[in-house]
Order: structure tokens, then sequence, then C-alpha cells
């Protein structure tokens, strides 16, 4: 099977996790077959563009590893096309657009209208008001030739709609829904051409997906009562219409539509926080599509071998950022501790734990440190929580159960036995802690939770915890000593 697909968001602000998996599903159906994966930008409506989208949008997409074969690229700082059938950019493609609604006009199928934004909304209130469709009542549909060019001369507004047959069933395939049915008389005379010259959505859509030769119409579910238009309007152009695929809403976890207003919704908002590529990928692939077999975890290529549009979904996926902080936890864990320590340190910088220089002057100490709270990340911005105990000058029991570990009758004894021994010690390594910590046992007779438990609870304010030797390695001697000090004179 030849396959030719294409993303074609519009420059209006962030990437939207939908889009990530509209351009994801696109994306993976491609590079299964074999076939090319376009990036399109549609910036018909002026009046909603946002500066800087386009490059937001690139940087998103090569961030997460979806890389496009043709249209709008990014090379040296520059906004760039690569391939044979651009522009890629519909505002530059106007005169493709005049040339195709000349025809629709010579042939009947689309025609001018005068009518005025208060005319049109005086119509819809009133059909609505008699419990009708609001839609266009084809009052501007038999005006003469002669009536329009007089009018158009005159420089009266206008635009320039699809003009539908009437009692017509429009039908296509759709490959989540199956065969949909839909009749004219339920569907408007959409406008092809606006006011400002320039084309709607509806109508460069249908001519952009024909001569870039597009085969499959991966998109959401929103856009699915308007396929109808788009369907005739390939019929009268004498076109072959794609495969459309309509994919799912992304739900919130009340099961609404996943908007701003609930949180995070955008690639760059998850880029932010420190979440894995990988992780977001895979998590969002899941969204809408299940794979034949029972797992879970997906690298790119997988999921390319994988994907299949026959496992999407016709329900809404639910986008649960618990399940997605689990996933990205997974990733993290599976991670190289080089690659985290890089990820983790301009958070640290931010938080004022360290500075540039001393980044790189105690890049070793800083892997020891993430190393041990590597696997409780759940995203990597988290880690200016997880290692605030190293940068503590004062460590407090953080709750009931670590006072109450302080209060035990040896502990006073075991803090100087255990503040002694580290202080003899040339260095305080994992080893060298192993080796007191025995030491302790066979002298004191101190075991098990009665030894570590307490020495933890001094060194970091909680009596849970990673590796503990790791920890006080990190720690260094005489932050080590200087903690357990404090501790004795104000908690014991």
């Amino acid at each position: 099977m030849s396959v030719r697909v294409r993303f074609a968001p519009s420059p209006t602000g962030f990437v939207h996790i939908g889009s990530l998996r509209t351009a994801l599903y696109n994306y993976l159906l491609a590079k299964k077959h074999g076939g090319e994966y376009l990036l399109r930008i549609e910036d018909t409506d002026q009046s909603r563009l946002v500066e800087g989208a386009i490059e937001n949008l690139l940087s998103s997409m090569e961030w997460v590893g979806i890389n496009h074969d043709e249209g709008i690229t990014m090379v040296d700082g520059e906004l760039i096309e690569k391939g044979d059938y651009g522009p890629y950019v519909q505002s530059q493609r106007l005169d493709t657009y005049k040339a195709y609604i000349k025809n629709l006009l010579d042939s009947g199928d689309a025609y001018h209208c005068f009518c005025s934004k208060e005319r049109l909304d005086e119509v819809r209130e009133k059909q609505k008001s008699l419990g009708l469709t609001a839609k266009y009542d084809g009052h501007c549909r038999s005006l003469t030739e002669e009536e329009v060019e007089k009018r158009v001369k005159a420089g009266d507004t206008y635009v320039i709609r699809l003009k539908l047959p009437e009692n017509k069933d429009i039908v296509f395939d759709d490959a989540v829904r199956g065969k949909v049915v839909v009749n004219t008389e339920e569907v408007d005379d959409q406008v092809l051409i606006k006011s400002d010259g320039y084309p709607t959505y509806h109508f460069a859509v249908v001519v952009d997906d024909h001569l870039m030769k597009i085969t499959h119409v991966i998109r959401g579910e929103e856009w699915l009562p308007s396929t109808p238009k788009h369907v005739y309007l390939y019929e009268v152009l004498g076109w072959q219409a794609p495969q459309f695929v309509h994919l799912p809403n992304i739900l919130n976890i009340e099961k609404k539509k996943l908007s701003k207003r609930h949180g995070d919704v955008a690639v760059e908002d998850f880029m932010k926080k420190g979440y894995l590529p990988e992780a977001l990928v895979n998590y969002v692939a899941l969204i809408g599509w299940s794979p034949e077999e029972n797992k879970e975890i997906f690298s790119m290529k997988e999921l390319q071998e994988k994907f299949s549009l026959n496992r999407v979904s016709k329900s809404g996926g639910v986008f649960d950022v618990n399940k997605l902080n689990w996933m990205n936890n997974h990733y993290i864990k599976e991670s190289p501790t080089e690659r985290i320590t890089d990820l983790a340190i301009p958070y640290l910088i931010e938080a004022g734990y360290i500075s540039t220089t001393e980044a790189e002057e105690k890049y070793s100490w800083l892997k020891d440190m993430i190393a041990i709270v590597q696997e409780s990340l759940d995203y990597v911005g988290e880690i200016v929580d997880k290692v605030d105990i190293f940068f503590k000058a004062e460590v407090k029991p953080e709750d009931e159960e670590t006072q109450n570990i302080l209060k035990e009758e040896h502990i006073s004894e075991l803090l100087d036995v255990f503040s002694e021994k580290v202080q003899a010690a040339e260095a305080i390594d994992q080893a060298a802690i192993k080796k007191i910590f025995k030491e302790i046992q066979k002298e004191k007779g101190i075991k098990g939770p009665k030894l570590f438990k307490p020495i933890r609870v001094a060194s970091t304010g909680k009596a849970h915890g990673p590796d503990l030797p790791l920890i006080i390695q990190v720690l260094g001697k005489q932050n080590l000593l200087s903690r357990i000090d404090y501790v004795k004179k104000n908690f014991i």
C-alpha cells in the first residue's frame, strides 16, 4: 500500500497533546508502510496567527522524534521548504485556490453570497427558535450572473459558497467509524472563499490534499461533521477522495475534552517539567489505539511496526497524568544516570542549589546524588524537591515517626560512636560506611533498624529513603558530622 499522509496544524500557539497524537498516528502509518509524512501549515485564518508558533511546532516535533519527509523545516535558524509539492504554507497558495474556485463557479457548483453577518445571525436565530438545523438559507443561490457581476463591481462584500444539491445522501467510509451517510438537508452551503479572499479550511484542505497526493486524512473527530462537504467537493472537482480516519477525542479524567483549563495539555508543558520524549510518545500512542499484545512499553520503532488503523478506538481515550508519570518513571529508571544528570542540572541551577561552574566541577558528585533519587522521579523537574536533603544546612525530623526514633534510649550513645568513627575515617565512601556499621554492630550490639534508622534520621531528617551508605557518601564527612551535631543539640 502506497501511503502519503500529512500533519497540517494552524500556527495558533502551542502544540496540544491531541495534535501530537494526530501527528504521531500519521507518522506511524507512513513509516509502517514505507510511505511519506509531510508537514503543511494551514494559516488561512490570518486573525489567529501567533508569532513563533511554527518554530515552536518544529521544536516540539523534533524533541519527540517525529520528523517529516516533506514540508516546512528549520535550517540554520531559517524556515525553508523541502519537497516537490509546495508551497507547504497555505497563505502562499492563494493563486492555486483561485484557479479551482473559478472552476466551481463556472460549473455552477459554487456561488457568490452577499449576505451580511447581521442577516445570517437573524436567519439562524429564527431557525433555532423553530427547532430547525441552523444553516444558511440559500438566499443568494439564485442570483443571476448579471446581478453578481453588478454587485462585485460595486464593491459589495461577498463570500463564495459551495452549492450543495438538495436531499442528496453523501456516503463515505471512515477507517474508525465505518460507513457514514449524511443527507445534504443536514449540511450547510459551506463558505469556500472568505470576504478577505482567503480560502476556508474546508476548501483549502481538499485542494491541497489532492494536489499533494494524500492517501489518508487522519484528524480529530471534530472534523467529522464537515467531512460530507469535503467528500462532495472531491466529487464535483472530479477527484478521488482519500481514506478518512477520524480519531476519538482525548478526554481528561472527568471524561471531558482535554483543554488548557484542566492543566498541562501542551507538549511544551511536559518538556519544561522534564518528561522524557520517548515516554510521552509511548503514552500518547496508547490514548485511542491499542496493540494486539498485552503490553504497554513501546519504543518508536516498535510503534511503527505494531500500529494499525483497525486498532484505533471509536471512543475517547482518557489522558491520565498519573499513568503518564508511571510510564515516565519507567523510562527514567531505564536511562543512564549521566542522561538524567544532564537533564537535571538546569533545574538545580534555576533553584539556586548550584552554579554553572559548580555543575562542571562537581559533575561526578552530582551524578552520585542523582543516582540516589533517580528511581523515585516521575519527571526530572521533581529533582529540586528530591535532593533538598543534600543542600540543607540543617536537618529536622520530618514527622512523628522520625521524632520517636530519636527518643529511643540508645540514640545518644549511637550517634556519639558513629560520629567518632566517621571523624577518624580517612575517607567517607560506601565501603567505609558499611565497615563502620559492622564495627558498631560488633562493639555495641546495635543492629538492624535500631542502627540504620537513627543515623538516617540524623543525616536526612527522614526515616525512609534510598541506600544509606550512598547518601552519606554524597553528603561528605563535614556535612554529615555537622548535621548529626545539630540533631544531637536540638532534638535529643
